[in-house]
């Protein structure tokens, strides 16, 4: 007797499920073993000095895995920036919920970015000479960049509908200045790491958030010193 499709598959799936949801956990393992042996390669020796196998060595997986999850070693850091994506987006998340003002989730994410560098100058002078050396990894950076953007100008648009922050330039604008500014803020900082990144980031904004407010409100409120 012929056998329905809808009751084959039914019957196959149940055993195909699993092992495919195996070999995905599989990838995803030793895509982050790769990922992170590479970042603490890069941190110890060095970008220039890391070569694939040093990493693939580190992450104890064979040279030819390695280009089964990054086509090149400079691709690894077109990755790092998915973290600080996500980080904004739960500031968006929060900022849409309205607890507390726009402008001190601003000022918590530029301080919480700068944390995220895990204190190490040699990482982002790593990630910033891969950023002008290869074409292929600025462009992804950029996409980065670029998303970024997005979700901090729809910030600065909740301010503004809130009136919370001046209104003479678009949010777009104010999204991309904060980007540029705390983008130096980074790279001045791995140059000279004379005190915390996070700080630093903290600083920074203490003495730009009073440009950012309403014109009613630069008078009355004082910006939150970051600890």
């Amino acid at each position: 007797m012929k056998v329905p499709l809808a009751s084959a598959l039914s019957r196959e799936m149940p055993r195909r499920t699993p092992r495919a949801g195996r070999r995905e956990r599989r990838r995803v393992e030793i895509r982050d073993r790769l990922f992170r042996a590479a970042l603490a390669l890069f941190t110890e020796r060095g970008y220039l000095e890391t070569t694939v196998e040093d990493i693939t060595d580190a992450a104890d997986v064979g040279k030819g895995t390695f280009f089964n999850y990054f086509p090149t070693k400079e691709h690894v850091l077109a990755t790092y920036g998915a973290e600080r994506i996500a980080a904004i987006e739960r500031a968006l998340f929060e900022a849409r919920r309205a607890t507390r003002p726009v402008l001190e989730i601003l000022g918590d994410l530029a301080a919480d970015l700068a944390g995220q560098s895990k204190e190490s100058p040699a990482l982002l002078r790593s990630i910033y000479a891969a950023h002008a050396s290869c074409e292929p990894v600025r462009a992804e950076l950029q996409k980065r960049m670029h998303r970024g953007r997005q979700l901090m100008t729809q910030m600065y648009a909740l301010a503004q509908r809130r009136g919370e922050v001046r209104r003479d330039l678009a949010p777009a604008e104010l999204a991309r200045l904060t980007q540029i500014i705390f983008m130096g803020v980074t790279l001045s900082w791995s140059m000279n790491p004379d005190t915390s990144a996070r700080k630093t980031a903290a600083m920074v904004w203490e003495l730009l958030s009073p440009n950012l407010r309403a014109a009613d409100q630069r008078n009355t409120q004082k910006p939150r010193r970051s600890s």
